[in-house]
């Protein structure tokens, strides 16, 4: 996808074409911002990015055109209030399965940052993807960095402006489609795409697909590095979960200084390996210098790691530079297997056995969850009443979802009280994730309580699987 970094470029002291030509502002609150051109490179890290790039879209535009059982895969429909994804239909009472989702979100955040830093800005998260993506675009129709800053210090002329035009032609479809595909996991996307031809998408569509393709379009199309450094709350609490032993992008100091050009005839010892070619700060995409040590602007892509080693290679210098490593080894000098022990530390165990806890327990929730709710509500306008036959008669209204998607019939039954019984239908057909209401009427003599509130239970079943079942508290009251 990117071009390899072929050549070298001038010492770091010389004016590098990564940045838009102009004045930064002096003192005050505000500092005007430079727009940085990032140079195209290639390596390990590189290829590790696109691949996740890869993944993730492959997820994102094609989870909504997967179907299951005749219907949408995933579809988070939120005017019927229900979540179908793939097998499961979540009804809004299962609110504690998306409490677990998140506290493994946030153990995740803690487990993988404490081992290996911001892995997750550098290479998964939504901002970053986008970025490279809309970065691609315009490297396709711009050209390299060096032809993209010359374009934009160029006056406006025909050729500029349909260069722009395709450019933001090309944004603009990207950002629609992204905004389209976002409201398709929560409307369904056989409505949306009958609405395409006439353009009669409801307003809620109209506004989210726009607001959505909007916030793509300018946070990956313009405002890119600033996302990363201004808004994102993780990169300013993220040195709370970092530690010596955490793994982070790092520049040798040790083995690069002093730095400097290798010249015909210096003694093997007076330079370090950095030849300080600048190049590291030319492929970053938050435009620092990693060489000045570790800054909450790094999102840990690697970049620059992969281009200091092709300049290593160059140079005849063994890769690793700049590397992944720590700040406890750089400074005792350790190898991969001192930094691999050193990473199973008692803080990352904890956050490792609080992840695997959780999510043993989120996924015994779904494999024994019972795809039954029942909710229990009596007639509150009659306290009970004395019926003919010397008994005494409650009235309930009885809510029964199926969360299935095959239609069942359940059978209810009553205890808690001597003989007591339902005297009205006790055969209930839901149709296939769906939510059906009935009344029941209660019977009990006369003798079998106490006056005022006494407890029974109702118990609904499956017909066709005894396992599907549920027992819901229920009070009956005897008028005193």
């Amino acid at each position: 996808m990117n071009d390899t970094i072929s050549n070298t470029s001038p010492p770091a002291s010389s004016p590098l074409p990564v940045s838009a030509a102009g004045k930064k502002g002096k003192g005050g609150l505000y500092t005007a911002h430079n727009k940085i051109y990032i140079r195209a490179t290639a390596g390990v890290f590189t290829k590790w990015r696109w691949t996740l790039v890869f993944l993730t879209q492959i997820v994102f535009y094609g989870l909504p055109w997967l179907t299951w059982n005749d219907r949408q895969a995933v579809l988070l429909h939120l005017v019927e209030r229900k979540f179908y994804i793939f097998g499961w239909v979540f009804w809004p009472q299962d609110v504690f399965f998306l409490a677990i989702l998140l506290i493994i979100s946030a153990y995740s955040l803690f487990f993988f940052t404490a081992i290996a830093g911001r892995l997750w800005c550098g290479y998964a998260c939504p901002q970053t993807v986008y970025t490279e993506i809309f970065l691609w675009i315009e490297q396709k129709i711009e050209g390299d960095h060096l032809k993209r800053a010359k374009l934009d210090a160029s006056p406006m002329d025909g050729r500029k402006f349909s260069i722009k035009a395709a450019k933001y032609g090309a944004w603009g479809a990207l950002a629609l489609w992204t905004g389209f595909t976002f409201v398709a996991y929560f409307s369904p996307l056989g409505e949306l795409l009958g609405s395409v031809s006439t353009l009669s998408f409801g307003s809620w569509e109209t506004f989210w697909i726009l607001f959505y393709g909007t916030f793509t379009f300018v946070f990956a199309g313009f405002m890119r590095e600033q996302v990363c450094k201004f808004m994102c709350p993780y990169a300013r609490f993220q040195s709370v979960m970092f530690d010596p032993d955490t793994l982070v992008v790092t520049y040798d100091e040790a083995r690069g200084e002093p730095r400097g050009v290798h010249r015909k005839g210096d003694a093997a010892a007076s330079k370090g390996d950095c030849i300080d070619c600048g190049i590291c700060v030319q492929v970053c995409p938050t435009g620092i210098d990693i060489r000045n040590g570790l800054q909450y602007e790094c999102i840990g892509c690697a970049a620059c790691a992969d281009a200091c080693d092709q300049i290593m290679d160059k140079v005849g210098a063994p890769h690793g530079l700049v590397r992944y490593s720590t700040e406890s080894a750089l400074k005792q000098g350790w190898g991969s297997s001192e930094i691999f022990h050193h990473i199973l530390r008692l803080r990352t165990l904890i956050y490792g056995a609080v992840l695997l806890f959780v999510g043993i327990a989120f996924i015994w929730g779904l494999a024994t969850r019972i795809p039954l709710r029942v909710d229990v509500i009596r007639d509150r306008a009659s306290l009970g009443q004395e019926i003919p036959g010397g008994m005494i008669e409650n009235i309930y209204t009885l809510r029964v979802m199926n969360m299935t998607e095959q239609p069942r019939v359940f059978t209810v039954g009553v205890e808690g009280l001597r003989e007591v019984q339902i005297s009205s239908e006790r055969r209930v057909e839901v149709d296939a994730a769906q939510t059906h209401e009935v009344t029941l009427r209660v019977h009990v003599p006369l003798d079998a309580g106490k006056q005022g509130a006494n407890e029974i239970f109702f118990n609904v079943s499956a017909e066709d699987d005894p396992g599907v079942k549920r027992r819901e508290k229920a009070t009956f009251f005897f008028p005193r």
